[in-house]
């Protein structure tokens, strides 16, 4: 006797199944079942991590399980596919039973979630009479469409639909599935009494019944941790009512004897399962699958191929190619050619090309393809492998037979360009975007656990605290290294629960998203490949297989990555151009040029590429670089290991002269003299065993991997042959190997013993040089044209506020100005002046991409700007709006006309400019067209005219605080000035660092004590549980900002500090002490102390004087009218502030009315009370 469990939902249910494969797969081997099928709601996501599993277990115990592929899909009846009313949906469990079954299961789910996705993935009667052939069929759950008849007591229904589904499938393919879980139908009827019917359906019908447990998780008791899941997954409680759970803990993967016993009316329904696992027979096919690449008629991919590689090498290295390039070059084709691969180079050499042509900018190369001579003369990259010494082997080479990997870069702004490119080459069809698989990690799985178990969120958060920042961090591993936490579990009921829970739930599957970059393209349409569906928020098609398992499957998988340092060098190259008029060659530049070199030693490196961190700004003065090698290093080198192991300090050393530079042996000089002795790169270690010990290329690649996975029973226990013919292990082939060559034991071992050390923190050398290419070319540009360089690393930062004042800030520190916008200058983005960086104007609040269009298009045609009048009488309506203008003005663009922001306000909002600006608009519209449009002459006279209307500068300027506050809020960030200049000096003594800073682990370190210094940016008060009031205060300073908490003691301590500027209207500026904290959140100070500084340095410790909150003013009603309340409306406009303004009104007959203006103002505002009293009578005006 034998059961296999044919129905069973996986992690690939998201938030439903809670079983991993590989356990369930381990699971059905202990039970000695012959098979076991996956098949989870909609979708086909496991089926080769399944097949994967199989073979695994096999190894592991000897016992085969069958891998038996399926889906359990929603069936809906409407052949329409309506999409105006909710769906009524089904279950069917469809199963592959063979490699035709399969592929045609791949269609059917593929087309219900690409083209019939409503709600559900839906799949129709018509598509299972198209796709059933070799699939089997049965009934599903109570959720399927003949149970839910029988429900109903509709018994003839259920055997009509029996016979139809069975004509979908192949004779004998279709069955009645019987489940007894214990749980009852909607009307009430026990599973056993349903199976009965059911039973009676499958006879009528001529069908033969399956029994199945329809499990969710492996274990029953592992019921409660998927009872959690499926809260997180519908935002629920465990505690609530009303929600979706299952009625009991039976839907677990059972023992045979478990399953005859819930089915013992039903002996047979247990025998099929063995007879429809015996019909299942699927193998997949996994050999790699190229598209065909369009060729020139009469050509083949190799003929092709070899004439494209010998075009590029005579254009690389001239006709004819010297010896050694041409020998390396038929080398490499030798091996592509022999292991299929020629269209593989001719489909990325062509959308390069094509990319290249159309301005796109392209990366020089990435990864071990840099390494390939065929790879550069193709163009795929830009530099010499040859010249760098980097080694093909390391890319590809007989030993190594997977398919090949290159990964490019793009312009950030035209990636889905060249991806739309290669979907009109190959067919829309057979192109499709990656899906990416997230997993629960350590501090979610406690956060979510803590939620669901309803636990307060501090009760998560110090449990997540308490958990290290390792992405790959268990709580197993957690409780291990942390004693606190240990502790704290083995003490606190409540803590042990909600980490036991969240155990259950790591790892598990929560969510899925789309590869940034990874692209599969097909020969075939890629659904009768992979199943594949729709991005729900993007709306693009995607694989259900993730990129790992697509690639298993032997398709091709291209990463079209987008790097926004291309996108940067695309714009300044463009600057340069608009500004100089000359086309800048970055291939063609000198790497000796001593100003990039005269950048890097004094570490004016923001926005370079890969050298701008802090720490690597601090490496590069301490270096004082020379050469491009000492880039390439620089960029291997900087990384937590290599600077751990002080690698860094001693290649920097070396370099200076400090230590004395050794090579072991002189005759390996060649190999170390680019690092001064120091082993930084893989390609070092394979070439020192090709050198030293004698190994062929392709088996240095075996020793790189071995190393850097530090297999060390591999390297020093397994015997292998190897091509000079010795057999040994691979440690005795590289100490004997050296000694056969003449080179000293000692000495052999010595090196074997620093490979081992220090192999793990070895980098790949063809990604660095290629990288490095970039960091010259960025280097290279900022040292020779600063402006036009910061201007476009602005500009590919716009809409991100943070980065943008990072960049100003590194603008200043550089002496490169920042400007506001200015109407006669800006373009849409950051653009470079003589004087520095402009502010562009499509930044601006309120102000789009059209009216910028139509600002510059008018300005170029017609000429500058004059003033506000001239601006507003020649643009068309639609960039005249109040809105536009006051955004203009607010940002400072009309400042070079000569006038205020405060004068150029009050043309806006007091007088009727933009009113006669619209009505000119109307009359030309309407064809009402003046003398001033028709005649010069005229025109020179109306102009004069209009000239002589517009009040001359008057020099009044809004007070200082008001001015930024309107800048701020066009701009996003203050620009002309900051209000804590006249603060810098207080704070940069009463502060640890800049809150700019806070992402540095080497100055901030987590849940330790420091002092910051800012100003009050926000302040939002919240209420605890308890019913306490506590507070979030965004502290700013010049650079960024951070959250502190103040917890209800330090609230009610400091809140008049805090909140002083609805008494003062001055922004209160404040030194603080904390403890910071990192989190998955994001980082936050708690509060201990706070004191208010002032701009003299003096810490006033206490809140300022009062002064007024309020302003009232009392006029008599024949002194008032319309006229007055307007004049008194613009004043307050002014003035903004947190104040709130009465009007008290003396009727004739001595009766007052009183009104609340919807107005607050700033009353500490001499000026707005001075000409609120010339208006209204200084008497009148009455501050409270």
């Amino acid at each position: 006797m034998a059961f296999v469990h044919l129905h069973n939902h996986t992690e690939y249910s998201l938030l439903d199944g809670l079983t991993h494969i590989k356990d369930m797969v381990r699971r059905a081997a202990e039970l000695d079942m012959p098979a076991v099928a996956v098949t989870d709601h909609g979708v086909m996501s496991g089926m080769v991590e399944l097949s994967d599993a199989c073979d695994a277990i096999e190894k592991e115990t000897g016992k085969r399980v069958k891998p038996i592929f399926g889906c359990e899909v929603y069936f809906t009846p409407d052949e329409s596919l309506r999409k105006d009313v909710k769906p009524k949906l089904y279950h069917l469990l469809l199963l592959a039973k063979n490699n035709e079954g399969y592929h045609n299961l791949l269609k059917l789910v593929s087309e219900s979630h690409v083209d019939n996705f409503y709600y559900k993935p839906r799949t129709t009667f018509s598509m299972l009479q198209k796709y059933g052939h070799g699939i089997i069929g049965s009934s599903a759950c109570i959720a399927g469409v003949i149970p839910k008849l029988l429900d109903e007591r509709r018994f003839d229904d259920a055997v009509e639909w029996a016979r139809k589904f069975a004509s979908c499938f192949d004779e004998g393919d279709f069955y009645i599935e019987l489940q007894n879980q214990g749980i009852r139908t909607d009307a009430g009827f026990t599973q056993t009494e349903l199976n009965h019917e059911l039973t009676r359906v499958a006879k009528a019908a001529g069908l033969k019944t399956i029994a199945t447990n329809d499990f969710h998780y492996l274990l029953k008791e592992d019921a409660e941790a998927q009872d959690i899941m499926l809260c997180i997954g519908t935002g629920s409680t465990v505690n609530q009512t009303n929600r979706m759970k299952f009625e009991n803990d039976q839907f677990y993967m059972k023992t045979e004897e478990e399953m005859r016993e819930a089915m013992k009316d039903f002996p047979e329904a247990c025998d099929n399962t063995v007879e429809v696992a015996a019909k299942c027979d699927v193998t997949l096919e996994r050999e790699p699958i190229l598209p065909k690449f369009p060729l020139p008629e009469g050509e083949t991919e190799e003929s092709w191929f070899r004439k494209r590689v010998q075009e590029g090498l005579e254009k690389r290295y001239g006709s004819p190619v010297p010896e050694r390039e041409q020998k390396q070059a038929d080398y490499e084709m030798g091996i592509i050619i022999q292991q299929g691969f020629p269209a593989y180079f001719l489909i990325v050499q062509e959308y390069i090309e094509w990319a290249r042509s159309q301005g796109i900018g392209v990366g020089p190369g990435r990864g071990s393809a840099a390494g390939s001579i065929i790879s550069y003369a193709l163009d795929i990259t830009t530099f010499d492998p040859l010249a760098n010494d980097l080694i093909f082997e390391r890319f590809l080479s007989p030993e190594r037979t997977e398919m090949p990997d290159i990964d490019m870069d793009f312009d950030d702004e035209r990636r889905l360009d060249v991806i739309q490119h290669c979907r009109d080459i190959y067919g829309p069809e057979r192109i499709a975007h990656v899906i990416t698989y997230g997993k629960m990690k350590a501090k979610q799985a406690v956060n979510d656990a803590a939620r669901v178990l309803e636990y307060p969120v501090y009760v998560s958060a110090g449990i997540s605290k308490m958990i290290p920042n390792d992405p790959k961090m268990t709580l197993e591993r957690a409780l291990a290294e942390n004693p606190d936490l240990r502790k704290q579990y083995e003490s606190d009921p409540d803590t042990a629960k909600i980490i036991d829970a969240a155990k259950r739930l790591e790892g598990i599957t929560r969510g899925e998203g789309v590869h940034a970059s990874a692209v599969i393209i097909c020969r075939d349409p890629v659904y009768d490949y992979v199943p594949t569906k729709l991005d729900t928020k993007g709306g693009m098609i995607i694989t259900q297989y993730d990129g790992v398992m697509t690639a298993n499957m032997g398709l091709l998988k291209m990463d079209f990555l987008g790097l926004r340092t291309l996108t940067v060098i695309s714009k300044a190259l463009a600057n340069i151009k608009a500004n100089h008029g000359i086309d800048i060659d970055l291939d063609a530049i000198d790497m000796k040029d001593p100003a990039m070199y005269e950048l890097f030693a004094r570490g004016g490196t923001a926005g370079v590429f890969q050298v701008e961190s802090p720490g690597m700004r601090v490496l590069l003065k301490k270096m004082r670089p020379d050469c491009y090698d000492d880039i390439v290093a620089v960029i291997a080198l900087y990384r937590p290991g290599p600077l751990g192991a002080g690698m860094v300090d001693d290649f920097v050393d070396r370099k200076l002269g400090r230590k004395p530079v050794t090579y072991y042996d002189d005759r390996l000089k060649p190999v170390l003299e680019s690092t001064y002795g120091t082993m930084v790169y893989q390609e070092q270690v394979m070439r020192i065993s090709v050198v030293m010990s004698g190994f062929t290329t392709g088996e240095s690649d075996k020793v790189r991997k071995a190393v850097a996975k530090k297999k060390i029973a591999l390297m020093r226990e397994v015997e292998q042959k190897w091509a000079d013919g010795t057999v040994e292990t691979m440690e005795d082939h590289w100490l004997n190997g050296a000694e056969r060559n003449g080179y000293s034991r000692k000495i052999a071992q010595t090196i074997w013993d620093d490979v081992l050390k220090f192999a793990e923190y070895a980098f790949n050398k063809s990604h660095s040089a290629a990288y490095g290419i970039l960091t010259m070319q960025t280097a290279w540009l900022k040292a020779h044209y600063p402006n036009e360089y910061m201007a476009a690393v602005l500009s590919s930062y716009t809409g991100k506020t943070d980065k943008i004042v990072h960049y100003v800030n590194a603008c200043k520190q550089d002496g490169i100005a920042v400007l506001p916008p200015d109407i006669n200058q800006s373009r849409g983005d950051f653009t470079a002046v003589p004087e520095g960086v402009r502010f562009g104007l499509s930044g601006l609040k309120g102000v789009g991409e059209k009216v910028v269009e139509l600002i510059i298009e008018e300005r170029e045609k017609n000429g500058p700007f004059t003033s506000l009048h001239d601006f507003a009488f020649r643009v068309p309506g639609e960039a005249c709006n109040k809105r536009v203008v006051e955004a203009l003005v607010k940002a400072g663009a009309f400042d070079s006309t000569g006038y205020t922001r405060k004068q150029l306000w009050g043309f806006v909002n007091e007088g009727s400019l933009l009113e006669q600006a619209s009505q000119r608009q109307k009359d030309r519209e309407a064809g009402q067209v003046t003398m001033f449009d028709l005649f010069a002459e005229t025109a020179q006279d109306d102009a004069g005219e209009m000239e002589d209307d517009i009040p001359a500068p008057d020099g009044i300027e809004w007070d200082r605080n008001v001015k930024l506050r309107f800048e701020k809020e066009s701009i996003g960030i203050f620009v002309s000035d900051h209000p804590l200049s006249p603060y810098a000096g207080v704070m940069a003594a009463n502060a640890h660092a800049s809150i700019g800073s806070l992402d540095d682990e080497d100055v901030f370190h987590d849940g330790r004590t420091y002092d910051f210094a800012g100003m009050v940016a926000d302040v939002q008060v919240k209420t605890s549980k308890k019913g306490n009031n506590f507070a979030i205060v965004r502290l700013e300073d010049m650079e960024a900002g951070v959250d502190c908490v103040f917890w209800s003691s330090s609230w009610e301590k400091y809140r008049e500090v805090l909140q002083s500027e609805d008494e003062t209207g001055e922004i209160p500026v404040i030194h603080v002490r904390g403890k910071f904290e990192r989190s998955d959140r994001g980082a936050q100070v708690i509060v201990y102390e706070v004191d208010q500084l002032r701009a003299d340095g003096a810490s006033a410790g206490a809140p300022a004087q009062r002064g007024p909150s309020a302003l009232s003013i009392h006029v008599r009603s024949e002194q008032f009218s319309n006229e007055t309340m307007r004049q008194l409306s613009a004043i307050f406009d002014n003035y903004p502030g947190a104040h709130p303004v009465t009007l008290f009104i003396e009727q004739a007959d001595g009766r007052k009315f009183r009104a609340e203006l919807p107005v607050s103002v700033n009353c500490g505002s001499q000026e707005m009370v001075t000409r609120v009293g010339e208006l209204v009578g200084s008497g009148a005006v009455e501050l409270r």
